[in-house]
């Protein structure tokens, strides 16, 4: 697995930093109010991110540079970073528009387009589990026939059934029953789930571990 750097930001504080590894920022960031953080696979790109004053780039931004490049399709992310500790669900087009109102209503998403999941125990990955249901769920309702992440633990294992059950809490080999069967059903019909990188992908919260 490559290495990866963590730029962390805590402005109560005031302190700053670059972490080489998960654990060591999370120890800096979890549970903290106001405190920002993103992985990159550089240290350099880390340390430019703090030094640009550690800005979560709008999506709408992004998009206006990526989408152009990028297949017409459903695009899954999930993530923590607002500093309230809880996992969020993003499901975009190609442009980075939420698509979650086809599946959800409108108490249900936030003003950024995402879902929020209201257990703190939730893991980064069980929000790319769920990210990846409600993709399922709206290409069925939109007739999608092409899905996008960047989470190769639920795309190549989990949305497969793949997984190491005695280290799983029930709720999370339910939900991989659940999508395994979504999967299923939508490569029947044609459809399609491809691995994409985090930084092109139009759904990514910008701040995910």
């Amino acid at each position: 697995m490559a290495k990866k750097y963590y730029a962390y930001i805590v402005p109560d504080t005031g302190e700053i930093g670059v972490a080489e590894n998960w654990k060591e920022c999370e120890e800096k960031v979890s549970g903290v109010q106001g405190a920002r953080f993103k992985g990159f696979s550089r240290k350099e790109d880390a340390e430019n991110w703090l030094a640009d004053g550690a800005k979560y780039e709008s999506h709408a931004k992004k998009a206006k540079y990526i989408s152009k490049a990028l297949e017409r399709g459903i695009y899954f992310d999930a993530g923590t970073g607002r500093g309230e500790g809880l996992v969020e669900a993003k499901v975009t087009d190609e442009k980075g528009k939420s698509l979650l109102s086809y599946i959800l209503s409108a108490e249900e998403i936030t003003r950024f387009g995402t879902y929020v999941i209201r257990d703190f125990s939730a893991t980064n990955n069980f929000g790319e589990l769920t990210a990846l249901r409600f993709a399922l769920e709206i290409a069925k309702k939109n007739n999608g026939k092409k899905i996008f992440g960047d989470s190769k633990l639920v795309i190549e294992y989990w949305s497969k059934g793949i997984m190491k059950k005695e280290t799983l809490k029930e709720e999370t080999k339910n939900l991989i029953k659940k999508v395994r069967a979504l999967r299923k059903d939508f490569e029947e019909q044609g459809g399609y789930i491809a691995h994409i990188s985090g930084d092109r992908n139009p759904a990514d919260l910008g701040f995910h571990r």
